[in-house]
């Protein structure tokens, strides 16, 4: 490992040892100070959402399906005295096809059409280390791991939400990880939305404990001063939010326990809760997990700190990954959802079924939705082929909506 890399073990990837979390794809090789990646990813999408024609579309219309290439590239070098810097940028290109109007790196985050060939600088970050204390400075992606309400994922290889933050990471106590946050904006392509009123951002402490035998104890706590990102009337209000886990391996099987809680000042706004429980196990090539969740009727979402923008950790996520990045509103909810893989042919066939029930203020009655697919490599390329399916069941006079999605997208790491 060249010495450069020594800083994404610092300042990042410790960030981490909270449990068996993959990083963020593309993750920098080992024997590199520079990464990067080629994707395609190409969405052919079916909506029929009963009369309500503009939301309404056929496989194979233009206006709904999505398709993007793109290139990563990436750096990250030791300038010295524990100084370093890290940069990644990233481009995306239809190359003028006409076969689709939307663009596939944002496709889960906004059913919008988009610019089919741009590019962003989408980290730029200096680090500094000593001890076992590691600082990074700047546009940066922040992992799952510990910041399960403001983290980033990627798509076609393009960090869909990168974060303005300074983080903090310690190891001093045995077997935990402390860190320390403040993040100021978030940035998905061409937009970068400003955290608080008066860029106040959002202050983060998270914990990370592996002291007893083959479990992981894991806490986050959220504060959002002056949040201007849920309408009001009586301006921008505090948020504040704790997300906690536990989870534990048992010969084959490992279990794990989940709870979120959202609260604020904002007038008329009910505190949110979400408590979830999953079981899984593996058997030879064969692994399964179930989840069962709830969520209350409260009135803030389980994305980013109440707010509902970006993304969710949540476990009990019904459709998470299906359609979009999680059904985390602030309804009443009851979910249930089991995922399956089976290692063959030399890839890994897997498939997914996801069923909530929403309470009564809700548009829809209940919501089912699955997904299978097949992922496999060919000469370093690796590919992924799968199809997408929910139903939701509308009620008090909205209509029924059912969504289908075949993707297809493939993927080379250098």
């Amino acid at each position: 490992m060249k010495k450069g890399l020594l800083l994404s073990v610092a300042a990042t990837a410790v960030m981490f040892a909270g449990g068996d979390i993959v990083p963020v794809e593309p993750a920098a090789p080992a024997t590199s100070d520079f990464w990067g990646q080629i994707g395609v990813r190409y969405d052919a999408n079916d909506v029929d959402f009963g009369s309500l024609t503009p939301a309404n579309s056929d496989f194979g219309d233009e206006e709904n399906n999505g398709f993007s290439t793109a290139i990563v590239l990436g750096v990250e070098k030791q300038l010295g005295a524990g100084f370093g810097f890290g940069a990644e940028v990233a481009g995306w290109t239809d190359f003028g096809l006409d076969i689709a109007d939307r663009v596939a790196v944002d496709n889960e985050l906004a059913a919008i059409a988009g610019d089919q060939t741009s590019a962003e600088v989408s980290q730029a970050y200096l680090t500094y280390s000593f001890g076992n204390t590691a600082f990074k400075m700047g546009r940066q992606a922040l992992p799952k791991a510990v910041s399960p309400w403001a983290w980033s994922d990627r798509s076609v290889g393009v960090i869909d939400i990168s974060y303005d933050a300074i983080v903090a990471v310690n190891t001093d106590i045995a077997n935990t990880t402390l860190v320390g946050a403040w993040v100021a904006n978030a940035a998905n392509i061409d937009d970068t939305i400003h955290l608080g009123d008066d860029n106040n951002g959002i202050f983060m402490l998270a914990l990370i404990n592996k002291s007893l035998e083959n479990t992981t104890l894991s806490m986050s706590a959220y504060y959002f001063p002056k949040d201007n990102l849920i309408p009001s009337t009586t301006g921008p209000e505090d948020i504040w939010s704790v997300w906690a886990a536990a989870e534990t391996n048992y010969d084959t099987f490992h279990f794990g326990l989940q709870g979120a809680y959202v609260d604020g000042d904002f007038n008329g706004m009910d505190t949110t809760y979400g408590i979830a429980g999953k079981i899984g196990s593996s058997w030879g090539d064969f692994s399964a997990e179930g989840v069962v969740a709830y969520i209350n009727d409260g009135d803030y979402s389980l994305k980013t700190a109440g707010t509902g923008a970006g993304t969710s950790g949540f476990w009990g996520n019904s459709f998470g990954g299906f359609f979009t990045n999680g059904d985390t509103v602030g309804d009443d909810q009851t979910i249930v959802r089991v995922d399956m893989a089976y290692n063959v042919f030399g890839g890994k066939l897997f498939g997914g079924l996801g069923y909530v029930d929403y309470g009564d203020t809700f548009a829809f009655d209940n919501g089912f939705g699955g997904r299978i697919g097949y992922k496999f490599t060919v000469a370093g390329v690796n590919a992924n082929v799968e199809y997408r399916y929910a139903d939701y069941s509308g009620q008090a006079g909205v209509p029924d909506l059912t969504k289908q999605r075949v993707r297809v997208e493939a993927y080379y790491k250098f």
